[in-house]
């Protein structure tokens, strides 16, 4: 029997298909959804007649996406936040007179894209309401691949695909070290200056891709320790256990008397930070003005002052 038209698709069979496959079996999802299990059963079937192809395997216990079904639900997921979010901007432009934009930013540079975006509202944008998404920089660009965000600022090391990436400044790696090590005082630091010390660096985000390499190619230490958070990395450090390897970005706030910012030189490592969004026309034109300000403001944040560090403390250079 040939496929019915696919335009008879529903968002509510696609709302139910993404459940069910979050959930992983028919009766967890029927409940989530507030319907009978023959029903919710019915309508994947329905949905596969339509599409005129197979979306899950299923067993007694577990269910499995198939091919086409892993490709259909990437682009349902798509539709599903596209729409639940539209909801949510005609909620917020009817009930309190405001557009809705929804940001995401790595943590490190949280600060620059918060204090941009205040200086977007006071100019001229007061009727906006802004909603914030902080996370590592390949959650960000999944959500915004999936619609769930706006916009990203990000860190990458390659280019990713299917998004527009518009670059905003480089981000170098760094060394954070006690204020008593020789490193302190020397200003500067080369990669085969680290020796053998052991490193502590971030397990997620750019550094799987960016430190690890920089690190086996130049540092010949033990293996390096890997933590999940700032404090932590800082904690290692200020007790002697090991050299902290962070981009510089994530040192910005940092103002702890017991330990020195060391640029790393000879090479300098760098990821690229981006503005990052889907291609293709914007929801609404607050969106389109807000990445058209960051754009213009950003890079100019990344020209900020970088700490060196000197025998005489912390000097400054730009």
């Amino acid at each position: 029997m040939a496929a019915l038209p696919l335009r008879a698709l529903t968002l509510r069979q696609l709302q139910f298909f993404s459940v069910l496959v979050e959930e992983g079996q028919f009766g967890r999802a029927a409940r989530r959804l507030a319907i009978t299990q023959p029903a919710l059963s019915n309508a994947i079937k329905q949905m596969e007649k339509l599409l005129g192809a197979e979306l899950l395997t299923r067993s007694t216990h577990r269910l499995e996406l198939t091919p086409v079904g892993a490709e259909v639900l990437a682009r349902t997921d798509f539709l599903v936040n596209t729409f639940e979010v539209a909801l949510r901007d005609i909620e917020s432009t009817v009930q309190r007179g405001r557009a809705y934009v929804r940001i995401g930013v790595i943590p490190s540079a949280s600060a620059r894209v918060a204090a941009a975006a205040s200086e977007f509202l006071q100019d001229g944008h007061r009727e906006v309401e802004l909603s914030w998404r902080d996370a590592p920089s390949n959650t960000l660009l999944a959500e915004l691949r999936s619609g769930q965000i706006d916009m990203a600022v990000a860190a990458i090391t390659e280019p990713p695909g299917g998004l527009t990436c518009i670059d905003l400044f480089r981000d170098p790696l760094v060394l954070v070290v006690r204020r008593d090590h020789p490193l302190a005082a020397a200003g500067d630091a080369s990669w085969e200056a680290i020796g053998k010390e052991r490193l502590v660096l971030f397990e997620s985000g750019s550094m799987p891709a960016l430190g690890n390499p920089a690190r086996a190619q130049f540092a010949q230490g033990p293996q390096p320790y890997r933590v999940s958070y700032s404090e932590t990395l800082y904690a290692l450090v200020r007790g002697g256990q090991a050299l902290g390897l962070m981009p510089r970005l994530y040192t910005s706030s940092l103002r702890d008397p017991e330990l020195a910012v060391v640029p790393l030189l000879k090479p300098r490592v760098e990821r690229r930070v981006v503005l990052a969004y889907l291609p293709g026309p914007m929801r609404n034109v607050v969106a389109q003005e807000l990445i058209a300000f960051l754009r213009e403001r950003l890079p100019q944040a990344g020209e900020a002052t970088v700490r060196r560090v000197s025998g005489k403390g912390v000097r400054t250079r730009r």
